[in-house]
C-alpha cells in the first residue's frame, strides 16, 4: 500500500512553481472581478463570495497537485563526490609559524 504512494511524484521545479503561482493569482483575480461585477449587478454580496470560492477551488485544483506541466525543467544536480578515507577528509592544519606572526 505504501509503495503506491511513493510512486506519486511530489516535486515541482522552480519554473513550474512560478507558473503555478501566476496561474493561481490570475484565476483569483479574474474570479474576484467577475464576482464583484456580478454581485454589484444583482445586488447580492453572497454571489460575490460564491464566485470567489469557486475561483479559489479551481485554482487549487490546477496548481496544488504537481501536474506534469510544472515539471518540465528539472534541475541537473552535480554528481556526488565519492567519499574517501577519514584521513584525507580532515581539514589540513595550518603551519604553526603562520599562526605566530602578528600584524603590526
Amino acid at each position: 500500500m505504501l509503495s503506491m504512494f511513493k510512486s506519486i511524484p511530489t516535486h515541482m521545479d522552480y519554473k513550474g512553481q512560478k507558473l503555478a503561482e501566476q496561474i493561481f493569482q490570475g484565476i483569483i483575480l479574474v474570479s474576484a472581478v467577475i464576482g464583484f461585477i456580478y454581485g454589484l449587478f444583482i445586488q447580492q454580496f453572497g454571489w460575490t463570495v460564491y464566485i470567489m470560492l469557486a475561483g479559489f477551488t479551481v485554482s487549487c485544483l490546477l496548481t496544488l497537485p504537481p501536474w506534469p506541466m510544472y515539471r518540465k525543467s528539472p534541475l541537473s544536480w552535480q554528481p556526488a563526490i565519492p567519499e574517501t578515507s577519514g584521513e584525507n577528509r580532515d581539514k589540513p592544519q595550518e603551519n604553526q609559524s603562520q599562526k605566530k606572526k602578528k600584524h603590526k
